[in-house]
């Protein structure tokens, strides 16, 4: 039996075993996949990865709040992927040749979701909310996708920074204040935590052919808003970055088609 985990704090909500488990279903493997607590420090976490990979763990995916800090153990420690690095940020641990290697599918998983709904990204005008750590992973797949991004913020200076960011990487994206989120856009996404938090977001005069929130399992006031786009949540999103985590691991092709209709 293979085992794995996903990090976090608080964790217990997390459908990741259930999603691994019917994927490990699926392609006829046994494994186990658990939740681990882990106190919200860096000492913690690295104490946490080092037991489960030192007592024979496979594969670990991370989530709020420890995808920043699992970078920086991964640089201090290991390897990380173009995307971990473009984003600053790992949600997937593997191991490579005995060495912690850090990965993040969330971006990947976010375009994989979009295209399964047969958006276009090539061109197109893509509005992000927020400037923390789901927006940086998930601008480099969306550039590559040939998207124009630009990220909005109510602290611009964190935009700006984010955008300076980028560039140093060849990667240009424009940055601006929440307060001038104005016009239409093809794509709009909600990477802050406003839907889990309650928070209200000033959406002003803007307009948008389709609206992501990357949260699910909540009523979302940003899809509300959006009533006339088409609506997507982020469960699709959190199957399809699963996927690519599974797969990293396993070496096994997941048909999500196939275990769609039993998630």
């Amino acid at each position: 039996m293979q085992h794995f985990i996903v990090i976090g704090n608080p964790i217990s909500h997390s459908k990741s075993p259930d999603i691994h488990t019917a994927f490990a279903r699926l392609v006829g493997i046994d494994i186990s996949y658990r939740c681990q607590f882990c106190p919200d420090d860096f000492d913690s976490l690295r104490a946490v990865i080092e037991a489960f990979f030192n007592g024979g763990g496979v594969g670990a995916n991370v989530t709020l709040p420890f995808k920043e800090m699992t970078f920086d153990i991964c640089q201090e420690v290991g390897t990380l992927s173009e995307y971990a690095k473009n984003a600053g940020a790992v949600n997937t641990l593997a191991l490579k040749n005995g060495t912690l290697f850090g990965d993040n599918t969330d971006g990947q998983g976010l375009v994989a979701d979009l295209v399964n709904h047969g958006v276009d990204l090539y061109n197109k005008k893509v509005a992000i909310l927020g400037a923390g750590g789901a927006t940086r992973g998930v601008i480099l797949p969306l550039v590559q996708r040939g998207a124009r991004v630009s990220v909005f913020n109510r602290t611009p200076s964190k935009a700006h920074i984010l955008a300076q960011n980028f560039i140093t990487q060849g990667i240009t994206i424009n940055a601006h204040a929440l307060d001038d989120l104005t016009g239409h856009f093809d794509v709009i996404i909600n990477a802050t935590s406003a839907t889990t938090t309650g928070q209200t977001l000033d959406l002003g005069d803007v307009s948008a052919d389709v609206a992501y929130d990357m949260m699910y399992g909540k009523p979302s006031a940003f899809l509300k808003h959006f009533h006339h786009a088409e609506q997507i949540d982020g469960m699709g999103m959190l199957i399809n970055q699963a996927r690519l985590s599974f797969e990293l691991w396993t070496g096994r092709t997941v048909d999500l088609d196939k275990v769609m209709p039993n998630l």
